[in-house]
């Protein structure tokens, strides 16, 4: 099989934000041997971020690492009778304090399913609330895009193309982050939007 980006597996320290538009690949496998998960690499082909759930799909507990294994957002599903949300924590201690640094709901009354937009709330831990939206792009249920409150685009996720415009497997896709965009934040709200439509 041919890797989806094979010049490294290691990148530089890198930076979460940045003052251009940063294009990612997402490749909806874990490096973990029968894992389950996904692993984004950078425009150079350096890995940036990962997730590993090991042997457990649609976990409810799952962390987004760095390329080192560094817990960037530690994801835990809240189970409420009528609906359940996810949450996202960067630090144990926001945990214990029940301070999510965001929280991601269907915008449908009931259990969410993965053609109905969500409603997320980032910025919870800074008491900086800011609502965004989460929307389904086409039939899959792997592509999307996140707008802000006033409808600007902040993120897309598509099909990943080649250089000679043949579309990848559904399991490579490509990631657009607008500029001053948390990555890291735009990643926890896609890994969990994964989690919904049952992809990791």
């Amino acid at each position: 099989m041919a890797m989806v980006h094979p010049q490294s597996l290691l990148s530089s320290a890198h930076c979460y934000f940045t003052s251009k538009q940063e294009v990612f690949t997402i490749w909806m496998k874990s490096l973990v041997l029968h894992g389950k998960g996904c692993t984004v690499f950078d425009s150079n082909g350096g890995i940036v971020y990962r997730v590993d759930n090991y042997d457990r799909k649609c976990s409810n507990e799952v962390y987004l690492m760095d390329f080192r294994g560094k817990v960037l957002y530690t994801i835990l599903r809240k189970r409420f009778k009528f609906f359940c949300c996810w949450e996202g924590y960067c630090a144990a201690k926001e945990i214990k304090q029940g301070k999510p640094g965001f929280r991601v709901r269907s915008k449908t009354f009931g259990i969410p399913i993965g053609g109905s937009p969500f409603k997320a709330v980032v910025g919870l831990d800074k008491n900086q609330p800011c609502q965004i939206q989460i929307e389904k792009r086409t039939s899959s249920n792997s592509t999307c895009k996140i707008v802000d409150e006033f409808g600007l685009l902040v993120a897309e996720v598509k099909r990943k193309t080649s250089k000679c415009g043949v579309v990848l497997g559904d399991d490579v896709l490509t990631m657009v982050v607008e500029p001053y965009i948390d990555h890291s934040l735009v990643m926890g709200l896609l890994v969990v939007y994964g989690l919904i439509n049952h992809k990791m």
